[in-house]
């Protein structure tokens, strides 16, 4: 929920209180709809060209990171298919891989998971902030 969505409902509740004619409100209402789909519009379209110029960078680590994440995320579901398999001839086996990998993600320190979603998100903004200044493609 960005900060415009957080104004609308407020906004909203003083047109009805400010504007006593039932069509006067309804169009301001209608005209604040409006601005809001024009900027969640800019938003999408912002988050496809950031896209798009990652696809097309000449630079590996850009070009490549993004579907790597995609591949690592398809093997992941994937993987349900075998594991149903699984489950349905051999439950408890089922059972007790599904343990073993909660078991491993759960013993992977907190500090590593904090590192590793900041590191990411440093990257991101990073990119985004040499992106805006017209330093990076």
């Amino acid at each position: 929920m960005g900060l415009f969505d957080g104004i609308i409902t407020p906004i909203a509740g003083i047109i009805d209180k400010i504007i006593p004619d039932p069509k006067a409100r309804d169009a301001a209402k209608l005209e604040l709809l409006r601005l809001q789909g024009t900027q969640e519009m800019d938003q999408v379209r912002t988050q496809i060209s950031a896209i798009l110029a990652e696809a097309q960078s000449t630079d590996p680590w850009t070009s490549r990171a993004r579907p790597s994440f995609l591949y690592v995320m398809y093997a992941i579901l994937l993987w349900s298919i075998p594991m149903g398999l699984i489950a349905a001839a051999q439950p408890h086996m089922a059972a007790a891989i599904a343990k073993g990998m909660n078991d491993y993600l759960n013993g992977i320190p907190e500090p590593l998971y904090a590192l590793f979603g900041t590191g990411y998100l440093g990257y991101t903004a990073a990119r985004s902030w040499g992106k805006a200044r017209g330093l990076e493609k």
